[in-house]
């Protein structure tokens, strides 16, 4: 490891001198040498392992991304959701999605016929996460995540992507097609690794699940993903309501605390019924009904007296994508606009 370099010149000055690229690029191979036979015990064959491993490299570009990631601290002031909105709901990519869903609307139509999710839910996705495919990401996915698993700061994460990486190549998957984020993400609709071993599906019937190349590939995955996750046919996302200004709050709050990220779920109501919520006053905004037996939680993104929302159990659908309330929202608001 870099620290164990410092400690070692430190102790002897006599040695002769290394750089710091080259201790870590020994060290990074002997961490992949632990690899390697984790990867032999998961069942991952030699000859993969021969190819794929010595071919990969340390990348500094990918540490220095993910340590300028911003963190927020836990109890930071929440955002309002508005700016956000007018950032990533706009003229151009609901445009941009209509003239996708247009293009796959025949693909759209079968997928929701075999698993309920709609077709514009699907391009909602498809435009968040890659602008309907038009940029993907080039990073090495198996060298990005062989670096940030050494690097260890999230090594349990990062190193179990790897290892479903070469789990990938051994299955088929050419090294030389995993282009994606700095993080591991990879093609249109952003899987990683592991996601793809599960739930990767060839929606174009050659038998690959190319979500790098085919956009068939990607909807019919993302529509898997949804299924996985627990999407429930025919019911909508939610819908944008009036609060009267006299609801008691208190007594609608959320008193179960969230196992999954507990900071975007704190801020829902407890599930009530359409019919209970219309009883407190609480009603659509914009001719949009939900059934009386529908269950649904109130999330108000920008506070009382702004535009508030009833959430069903697919926005959690959502959710498990990107575990972001205004990521949540944007999906389904823009999935609205792509739809009408």
């Amino acid at each position: 490891m870099v620290c164990s370099a410092v400690a070692f010149f430190s102790f002897s000055p006599a040695a002769p001198l290394v750089s710091a690229q080259a201790q870590t690029a020994g060290s990074f191979q002997s961490y992949l040498g632990e690899v390697r036979k984790k990867a032999e015990a998961e069942g991952v064959r030699s000859q993969t392992l021969d190819r794929v491993l010595p071919s990969l490299s340390y990348n500094p570009r990918v540490i220095e991304l993910d340590r300028s990631q911003p963190g927020g601290r836990p109890n930071s002031a929440i955002p309002p959701f508005a700016p956000y909105q007018r950032r990533h709901i706009t003229d151009v990519r609901i445009k941009n999605g209509k003239a996708a869903y247009n293009r796959l609307v025949g693909k759209l139509v079968d997928v929701e016929r075999e698993t309920g999710v709609p077709g514009h839910i699907i391009m909602s996705i498809y435009g968040k996460e890659t602008n309907y495919g038009s940029y993907t990401g080039n990073f090495d996915i198996p060298r990005s995540l062989a670096t940030l698993a050494y690097e260890g700061r999230r090594r349990a994460l990062f190193e179990a992507e790897l290892l479903a990486v070469l789990k990938m190549i051994d299955g088929g998957v050419p090294q030389s097609a995993m282009k994606g984020s700095w993080a591991g993400a990879m093609g249109k609709p952003q899987f990683l690794p592991s996601v793809y071993l599960r739930l990767a599906k060839d929606g174009s019937g050659d038998g690959y699940a190319d979500i790098w190349n085919s956009e068939y590939d990607a909807v019919a995955s993302i529509a898997n993903y949804f299924v996985n996750a627990g999407w429930r046919r025919g019911e909508p996302w939610g819908i944008a309501v009036s609060v009267p200004a006299a609801l008691d709050r208190a007594a609608v709050k959320n008193k179960t605390k969230a196992t999954r990220c507990p900071r975007v779920h704190e801020r829902h109501s407890q599930w009530k019924s359409m019919a209970e919520w219309r009883t407190l006053g609480v009603v659509p905004s914009a001719g949009k009904y939900l059934s009386d037996s529908t269950l649904a939680t109130l999330l108000e993104p920008d506070g009382p007296g702004r535009t508030a929302y009833l959430l069903t159990g697919n926005y959690r659908v959502i959710l498990d994508y990107n575990c972001s309330n205004f990521y949540g929202l944007a999906v389904g608001l823009l999935a609205d606009e792509i739809r009408s």
